[in-house]
């Protein structure tokens, strides 16, 4: 059975369960939480005012959510991009690469681009490797695979001066960095930037903060990481009372709250009776910042 550390520098923000939790995204618009069940097909969504969350049901498997430009939401469903009536809940259709095959695998962690491109990944329905890519899509819903053999796309994060992008794909136990040209969205110079195969766990969604910092959540290893990708250099860790550490993101008036996504999912019953807060959603205020989260131009 494993054990987790008590975390006092981290609070719990909401007890809403979610088998598979992920995707947190601070929606600048509406100034609210967003996150997901991945297994369960919802997205939820809450405010720092009011305890009471609002519950979404999409349908089907969803990996992520972002917000657009134009102020509703794009969820990254399992086949394909989808325009979430934040109203109804109901979701449109609206782009799927053509090679995309729904049945064996699905889209898992997204995020924009500075310029409102979405980026966004797939992973095996059966998590075997190498089975996914990471898609670049236009404003027009034009899709563009980056890269390909992919095995569990997850974490993305743009480099302060918009000039790298990082990158993980959980199982390489590793951050990867490319040089992006935010003009024209490619990517050149791949590269590792933090190897992490040494780490307690595997590395998951992430975000950066002002000062380029990556914080990195940990799947199986129960805690938030700040790193300095530049250097390679482990700056700070948030410990959690749960193993499975999906996502982070900085939200709030201040952007400087780092709320954070757990789950339950794969746990024994005996790790679930010591983790009884597994699946829910954490709060830390660990001294850095974030920045606005870049909306989709579709």
């Amino acid at each position: 059975m494993l054990r987790v550390k008590t975390a006092p520098r981290v609070s719990l923000f909401r007890s809403v369960p979610a088998e598979l939790g992920e995707g947190a995204l601070w929606h600048p618009g509406r100034q609210s939480l967003f996150w997901i069940d991945i297994l369960g097909h919802k997205v939820f969504e809450t405010t720092l005012r009011d305890p009471a969350t609002t519950t979404r049901d999409v349908g089907q498997r969803v990996g992520a959510v972002t917000p657009t430009r134009a102020g509703g939401l794009i969820a990254a469903l399992q086949n394909g991009l989808h325009r979430v009536d934040l109203a109804t809940g109901q979701t449109t259709f609206f782009a799927c690469p053509p090679e995309h095959d729904a049945k064996t695998v699905r889209f898992n962690d997204a995020k924009c681009d500075p310029r409102g491109r979405l980026w966004a990944g797939t992973m095996a329905l059966d998590e075997s490797g190498h089975k996914g890519a990471l898609y670049r899509f236009e404003a027009d819903g034009r899709s563009r695979r980056m890269r390909e053999q992919v095995s569990v796309s997850n974490g993305l994060a743009w480099s302060p001066d918009h000039r790298t992008l990082y990158y993980i794909d959980s199982p390489t136990r590793s951050v990867q960095a490319f040089d992006y040209d935010a003009d024209t969205g490619d990517l050149s110079r791949p590269r590792v930037a933090i190897d992490l195969a040494t780490t307690n766990g595997y590395p998951d969604g992430c975000t950066i903060d002002t000062d380029g910092n990556l914080w990195i959540a940990f799947w199986d290893g129960a805690c938030v990481m700040r790193w300095d990708p530049v250097r390679a250099r482990l700056l700070d860790t948030l410990h959690l009372p749960v193993a499975r550490v999906t996502t982070c993101t900085f939200g709030g008036p201040g952007l400087d709250t780092l709320f954070i996504t757990t789950a339950a999912t794969g746990l024994s019953a005996a790790d679930r009776a010591a983790q009884p807060q597994a699946g829910f959603v954490f709060t830390a205020q660990p001294g850095a910042r974030g920045f606005v989260t870049d909306g989709f131009a579709g």
